[in-house]
């Protein structure tokens, strides 16, 4: 009894210094989940605590488990407007990424260790996969508001890439174990099996569930776990079938949380904190599974790998999976980036181990290393080369917070918080005199919060500066709201400077805006000094914005687009609905550089 009691106690003596240790993170620029390694490290044979786990059966059971968890938190929270402009890119670096991946590393890693060819393969394959608990927590929770085309190809690839590194992970300690028993043709058949069956399980059982929700009434508190354990289940039944299970549990959640219904109301929240312990345990328990003095030895090899795996392998892969999409070089060098390594390249180094091949301690260690590498060179550089690779869209339009009310089994009402900043439009005003293009039918003020206090509204209430208020509203205002809380004159100058000094219709023709006056004059004096139109062409300036955009863009319009009229006037992309119409553009006028 008193060695359970210890297992608890330590168990949530380390789970509890995990979160306390998160405080940490953004003073200090440091992931959380390297935090959460560390703390299992400190605790493990040669830290603090000096507890021996060997266990890697059992690191391998929690590794599935919290996995599992994790992808079906970040499936529920993947809007389907992510595969509007995300799903062929991200598909294409989930299976041919991937591949480019690891054989580009594996000729390196071959080369670098000096082993076998198949032996270079499977280092590069443990580590050849972005990590979904890396790039949801880190995107997700990293306060930087990214190109939506970039951030959905980022979180879509973690979510689908998995299946695919741990079938090569597989089939190459089989080809390391037995080489003479495995062909090229039984490894496209188990692929073709592994993604077949994991889409098919994952879309039927995420039909089927966001159907069934609805019509089950139960505690407020049992709709988590209710998905948890159908989540679970879906993926534990797709890998028995022999099936990516977690293809498939990523898909139920994706379709789960689209559906949304009052059934569903707390899920979210709850199971961010079911996704958040998951990271948790996963991590500490893998920093309790590996020996630092071990990973100490072979660092010189992690850097090396890390480095090139981070500078050449990755960037070589993205370029060739996304350039086809019509991706500009930033975009692709930005992804290239944040091509983040976390629990699943350790967790997958366990299986050799657990194969028994030789050197697979070696495998385990160096893996790590180029996790914690990972982890600490790109997790912590995000917002930094956000801004140096120009995919960071500053916005001033986002409340800061926000809750669904269900008042029935299909209406709902949404509860904003906006709080008030320093020079913007609200302050003075009252509460409910902010805006006159909100009509008062739409919008009522639930409370409002000053000095942690709420405080009565009466007629002659005024804002001040870090008022909190919170708004039931109906229909699409928060964004219009949040302008009035949020613009002040540095926000101001940043979105001006960014989307330009002037919003344009997209209907508008090009030719009717005064800036191009002289351009259009001019080639019309060309068309008729030629007497002839461009052949098969319609002239730019009879275009509409929305058609010039749309013709030279050659994909998905989202949100901070730049389109180039000439060398000083640019269109920038402001606002795109759920549709992917464009809603408004900037025009912005740059001085053009003085020739040398």
């Amino acid at each position: 009894m008193d060695t359970l009691n210890i297992l608890y106690l330590v168990g949530a003596l380390l789970i509890f210094a995990s979160i306390m240790a998160s405080t940490l993170s953004a003073r200090l620029g440091v992931p959380l989940l390297l935090l959460f390694l560390i703390v299992g490290m400190l605790a493990g044979e040669q830290g603090i605590l000096g507890i021996e786990f060997s266990q890697y059966g059992i690191a391998n059971f929690v590794g599935q488990a919290a996995l599992a968890c994790i992808l079906l938190d970040g499936g529920l929270r993947t809007s389907f407007k992510s595969f509007r402009v995300g799903l062929k890119p991200a598909v294409t670096l989930a299976t041919w990424g991937v591949l480019a991946t690891v054989m580009v590393l594996g000729v390196f890693v071959t080369w670098l260790l000096d082993v076998d060819w198949r032996f270079g393969l499977l280092m590069a394959a443990i580590v050849g996969s972005t990590d979904a608990a890396a790039v949801f927590s880190l995107l997700r929770n990293g306060g930087v508001k990214l190109n939506d085309r970039v951030q959905a190809t980022l979180e879509l690839e973690s979510g689908a890439n998995d299946p695919l590194a741990i079938l090569l992970v597989t089939g190459l300690i089989a080809l390391n174990v037995d080489p003479a028993g495995q062909t090229v043709l039984g490894f496209l058949g188990l692929l073709l099996q592994q993604l077949g069956v994991g889409l098919g399980m994952g879309l039927l059982f995420g039909y089927l569930l966001a159907r069934l929700l609805p019509k089950v009434h139960l505690a407020e508190g049992m709709y988590a776990i209710l998905i948890l354990s159908a989540g679970l289940s879906v993926f534990a039944a797709t890998n028995l079938l022999g099936g990516s299970g977690f293809l498939a549990v990523y898909l139920t959640g994706v379709l789960i949380g689209n559906h949304k219904v009052r059934s569903t109301e707390h899920v979210m929240r709850v199971m961010d904190s079911f996704a958040w312990l998951s990271q948790a345990v996963l991590f500490v328990v893998l920093g309790l599974l590996v020996t630092p003095s071990n990973v100490i030895n072979v660092w010189h090899y992690s850097v090396a790998i890390a480095a090139f795996m981070i500078l050449v392998a990755r960037p070589i892969a993205v370029y060739t999976s996304v350039k086809p999409f019509k991706f500009k070089d930033r975009e692709i060098g930005f992804i290239s980036w944040v091509g983040l390594r976390g629990a699943v390249p350790i967790t997958l180094a366990i299986l050799p181990v657990m194969a028994g091949i030789d050197d697979a301690f070696m495998l385990f260690d160096i893996a790590f290393g180029v996790v914690v590498l990972s982890l600490i060179l790109q997790g912590t550089t995000i917002p930094f080369m956000a801004n140096v690779f120009r995919v960071r869209i500053p916005t001033n339009k986002d409340p800061k917070e926000e809750h669904e009310v269900w008042v029935s089994d299909k209406a709902s009402i949404t509860l904003y918080e906006f709080e008030v900043q320093a020079g913007a439009f609200a302050i003075g005003r009252h509460p409910l005199g902010i805006s006159n293009r909100i009509s008062p039918d739409e919008i009522s003020v639930f409370a409002l919060v000053r000095g942690q206090q709420i405080v009565v509204v009466e007629e002659d209430t005024k804002l001040r500066y870090g008022d909190s208020v919170w708004y039931a509203m109906r229909g699409n205002h928060a964004s219009k709201i949040a302008k009035i809380f949020n613009d002040t004159t540095l926000d101001r100058k940043a979105i001006d400077d960014f989307y330009g000094d002037w919003l344009l219709s997209p209907s508008v023709k090009l030719g009717d805006l005064p800036f191009f006056t002289d351009m259009v004059t001019s080639e019309s004096l060309a068309d008729t000094l030629k007497y002839k139109k461009p052949k098969n062409t319609e002239s730019m300036w009879e275009q509409t914005v929305a058609e010039y955009v749309a013709q030279s863009l050659e994909t998905a319009p989202v949100s901070g687009d730049t389109v180039e009229i000439d060398d000083a006037w640019s269109l920038v992309i402001k606002e795109v609905d759920d549709k992917g119409k464009l809603r408004t553009i900037g025009l912005k006028h740059d001085e053009p550089a003085k020739a040398l």
